[in-house]
């Protein structure tokens, strides 16, 4: 017979743990610069390790029924057309963080998938209801999506990813992103002065809160995150 652990014994060991990759990332944040990656021009394999990443924060650390991989978390909008940014430690190596773009121009194939707000929108995915926006999402050129973003909640990589997105989208000539992610997540994007419009309501799920947003692209990007 196996020994069971006291009640509450794992949420403090998952604290602990929590609290230790905080203090861990902070200390590596001066040689982390965020890199933008593409799957046909990634000599390092930084994808693989974000995938890797996301696995574990996504799947193990946080519980959601989410297919996987192997040893990634991967699903269709990880693409030939996807663009990754990623928290890359330069001095000692690992993937601290990261997120993935997408243009809202894009459509599989068989035309089944075209990018994972407007595929919710249209029902296409059981795990996000319809109603993650009030209207039509649009698509362009000039319109892109950010999703997936992973880092920890008291550092500043989340800042430092944001801004990486503005800056390449800027480079881009895009107008709008979209972002889907939590209420804490659109905070912080107004906390760094992005205009952060809800696209529709919050939503709730065994997952935590979230919702779609969207933000203008700004030209030149925000000053330097300290």
């Amino acid at each position: 017979m196996g020994m069971c652990e006291p009640m509450g014994f794992s949420r403090k060991r998952r604290d602990k743990e929590l609290n230790a990759a905080n203090v861990t990332v902070r200390r590596r944040l001066p040689y982390t610069v965020v890199k933008t990656v593409r799957p046909l021009n990634d000599p390092k394999g930084l994808i693989d390790e974000f995938h890797r990443l996301r696995k574990r924060i996504f799947v193990e650390d946080m519980g959601w029924q989410i297919p996987v991989d192997d040893d990634f978390e991967i699903e269709q909008y990880d693409c030939a057309e996807t663009v990754y940014l990623i928290a890359h430690d330069t001095k000692f190596g690992g993937v601290l963080g990261g997120a993935r773009l997408l243009n809202t121009t894009h459509a599989s194939a068989d035309g089944s998938t075209s990018y994972m707000i407007r595929d919710a929108y249209l029902g296409r995915l059981p795990g996000i209801p319809a109603t993650i926006c009030s209207k039509a999402p649009p698509r362009g050129d000039d319109v892109w999506e950010l999703t997936r973003i992973i880092s920890f909640g008291q550092t500043n990589l989340g800042p430092k990813i944001l801004q990486a997105a503005n800056e390449f989208l800027a480079d881009q000539a895009a107008r709008t992103c979209l972002f889907l992610g939590s209420p804490a997540f659109m905070r912080m994007a107004r906390s760094m002065g992005f205009q952060a419009r809800a696209l529709g309501p919050i939503h709730s799920n065994e997952d935590g809160r979230f919702l779609a947003f969207s933000c203008d692209v700004f030209k030149p990007h925000p000053g330097p995150i300290h």
